[in-house]
């Protein structure tokens, strides 16, 4: 990809979810100037939610932002496509939701404000992020991390149970 490599997770547990991220790809192809690089469909176990949240949908992509795009604005977007989807106000935190959209790395941009930080502080110790980001990039290494993709998962506790179910159409 040229440009600055971005990264967004999707995610859902609400709603028709497997449609839902598939056709949240679908719109994040939109915001990107090449073709984006997508993962499967993953169903993963609920991390940090409530009691009884149903499993979630996940998967990964990585786009190339259009000409002028920053972390800011491609946010914006990103919550405005979570909006769309039917997300709505947050509740309870980590709360079952339609649709969840995450930007994991902007390029090598760092970011530490109340609504953006970047790269996300949490992605390398999600299964739910890593185990689809091995699946297109096992080599990349994520900004402000010296281990690749393939070797944060291998390195991770067990945490939940994840489950491939194919690709994303």
């Amino acid at each position: 990809m040229t440009g600055p490599l971005v990264i967004v997770a999707i995610g859902s547990n609400l709603g028709e979810s497997n449609a839902l991220v598939t056709r949240a790809i679908s719109r994040i192809q939109q915001l990107s100037a090449e073709a984006v690089r997508k993962s499967s469909l993953w169903a993963t176990t609920p991390v940090d939610c409530p009691p009884d949240s149903p499993p979630f949908i996940n998967a990964v992509v990585m786009m190339s932002p259009l000409p002028g795009e920053t972390p800011e604005s491609l946010l914006a977007k990103l919550q405005g496509i979570e909006k769309e989807f039917g997300r709505k106000q947050k509740q309870v935190i980590n709360e079952p939701r339609t649709l969840d959209l995450d930007l994991i790395a902007f390029g090598n941009e760092v970011r530490s404000m109340p609504h953006l930080v970047l790269p996300h502080p949490r992605a390398h110790q999600r299964r739910f992020v890593l185990q689809p980001l091995n699946e297109i990039a096992p080599d990349l290494i994520l900004p402000g991390q010296h281990k690749t993709v393939a070797e944060l998962l291998r390195n991770l506790p067990q945490q939940g149970r994840s489950c491939r179910l194919g690709p994303a159409s």
